[in-house]
């Protein structure tokens, strides 16, 4: 069987650098910009950036709701920062009038962290790593909220916003607060990549 391909919505934000961390675990890899581009992929990564920004590129680009219909019909995705506010079901502090992807039954808080100059790093335990992921926040949501079929995989540990959750995994989505792709540890990458696989594999 082929590997999977996992596409990178291109539209803004650490594209290449989702695309690396990917290709460096053996994925098959693409840059989306056009509903093709997704047609072609197995499942899809959104990345950081500005999540209104993003929306309104995504409709631009004719991609909005064919991700949604994707994902409603099941293909694995991985949002992170931003991309984590486009795959929740419910925003707090949001724009007026902010759409989403959805899919995910969370409600997340937009720029819950503050503004550009409160980003920060730390270490964090995540569900499913043997060792602690160094994260970096940057003007990052949390989830306030979360469904009952949704599995909290983190949680920030220690300082003011101790507990708050900041990584999530509902059936074939993830989604996390924090810039995975800054740096060179794959393996919260990895965890999707397998998560891919499996899904795909079941569907054969």
């Amino acid at each position: 069987m082929p590997a999977p391909t996992i596409g990178v919505l291109a539209l803004q934000g650490d594209v290449r650098e989702h695309l690396a961390a990917l290709a460096s675990l053996g994925a098959e890899t693409l840059a989306v910009r056009r509903p093709d581009e997704l047609t072609r992929c197995d499942a899809v990564v959104l990345p950081g950036g500005e999540s209104t920004t993003m929306v309104k590129l995504a409709r631009t680009f004719g991609l909005l709701d064919p991700l949604r219909e994707r994902v409603r019909a099941g293909m694995p995705a991985f949002g992170t920062c931003a991309g984590m506010i486009l795959l929740a079901d419910h925003v707090l502090d949001g724009a007026a009038g902010q759409e989403t992807v959805g899919g995910l039954d969370v409600t997340v808080r937009r720029n819950a962290f503050g503004r550009q100059v409160d980003s920060f790093e730390g270490d964090l335990d995540l569900v499913g790593l043997d060792e602690p992921v160094h994260a970096v926040f940057i003007r990052a949501p949390w989830v306030e909220e979360v469904g009952d079929d949704v599995e909290v995989l983190a949680r920030v540990d220690g300082g003011a916003a101790a507990g708050r959750i900041v990584a999530v995994r509902q059936g074939p989505l993830m989604a996390t607060s924090f810039h995975p792709e800054v740096g060179d540890d794959a393996r919260i990458h990895r965890l999707f990549a397998d998560l891919v696989v499996e899904h795909t594999s079941g569907k054969s």
